[in-house]
């Protein structure tokens, strides 16, 4: 029997079904063409389609993603990877700037069906600038959508889907999630903007996305050897956000933690935790809380254990939901 695939080798799959699929589809970024990229992502791509379809730039972001406007604009379909998550920060301005404003000031006369892939979060012992969590930057810059998946059928589905977009993506890769083997599941690709249950329970839901959908299910596992029933949301999408599916199993339970990485303050997990209290007001038990990452730089490797969410934190998180009020 074959090896199951890992996540990279889903979304090389993905890369590589798209491009043979539609001869606008272009890949490009730092050492992305014959070395198949730091992660090894694109590997063979240029070997199949040749260097005009997928090949290395200079080392300027800001100029990748600046090409990759124009291209877009043009009738192409680029994908470009921006080679760790702080050093898309160079491209931010082209971004924040043109990226995602270009359709609203056209009065969306000209669509940008362009994809950002960003490998991004800790977890892999790596240093500063190579461990960021930046989805709050792009879910906070209105116009792009924010799309991180956390199992190798979501990657290969999520990332068809985000370059059939006629609008901008941001796919963040979770960098920890890599080398994790699970069979590819036939079936739809699912749509973007929808997220999924991957666990339900009757107690309280914990919400994830990326990264720390694992984490979460780890969690609900521990729990129910103690005697606690724990939903598990994979969000899938942060941009477009599904309220439906998060306030849904929120209000079945009555209780709600959020899971992320990146920093708590002013985070991506604020705004689902306000969402949430928002939505479910009558219904919760008790305050929604989040586990997330420190409002610190990121530490070196040997602190990143303590600084990432892990299952201890969220349990300690879920044992503070008020239960002897139920």
């Amino acid at each position: 029997m074959s090896e199951k695939p890992t996540m990279i080798q889903a979304l090389n799959r993905a890369l590589h079904d798209a491009m043979a699929a539609d001869d606008s589809v272009v890949v490009f970024g730092e050492d992305v063409g014959p070395l198949g990229g730091v992660f090894r992502v694109t590997d063979g791509l240029t070997e199949t389609f040749g260097e005009g379809r997928c090949f290395d730039t200079p080392l300027a972001e800001s100029g990748i993603v600046g090409m990759a406007v124009g291209m877009a604009m043009n009738g192409m379909r680029p994908v470009v990877e921006l080679q760790f998550d702080a050093f898309a920060y160079p491209a931010f301005e082209q971004i924040a700037s043109h990226v995602a404003k270009i359709g609203n000031r056209t009065r969306g006369r000209v669509r940008l069906p362009m994809v950002i892939r960003i490998p991004y979060g800790g977890g892999i012992g790596g240093v500063e600038h190579h461990s960021d969590s930046s989805e709050a930057y792009y879910a906070h810059t209105a116009g792009l959508l924010v799309v991180t998946p956390a199992t190798n059928t979501d990657a290969y589905g999520l990332l068809r889907a985000a370059i059939e977009h006629p609008d901008p993506v941001v796919f963040l890769e979770p960098k920890r999630q890599y080398f994790t083997r699970e069979e590819l599941e036939p079936g739809p690709v699912p749509p973007i903007g929808e997220a999924v249950v991957r666990r339900d329970g009757a107690d309280a839901t914990l919400i994830a996305y990326g990264p720390s959908v694992p984490v979460a299910l780890a969690a609900a596992e521990q729990a129910a050897a103690e005697g606690r029933d724990l939903a598990v949301v994979d969000l899938r999408s942060i941009v477009p956000f599904d309220d439906e599916t998060v306030t849904a199993s929120v209000r079945r339970t009555g209780r709600a933690v959020v899971v992320a990485e990146a920093p708590g303050f002013a985070s991506v997990a604020s705004e689902i935790a306000a969402r949430v209290s928002e939505r479910c007001f009558h219904h919760l038990e008790a305050p929604v809380r989040r586990v997330t990452g420190f409002d610190v730089p990121y530490p070196p490797p040997r602190l990143e254990q303590h600084h990432l969410p892990g299952v201890d934190r969220v349990l300690d998180a879920v044992d503070d939901l008020q239960w002897e009020d139920a």
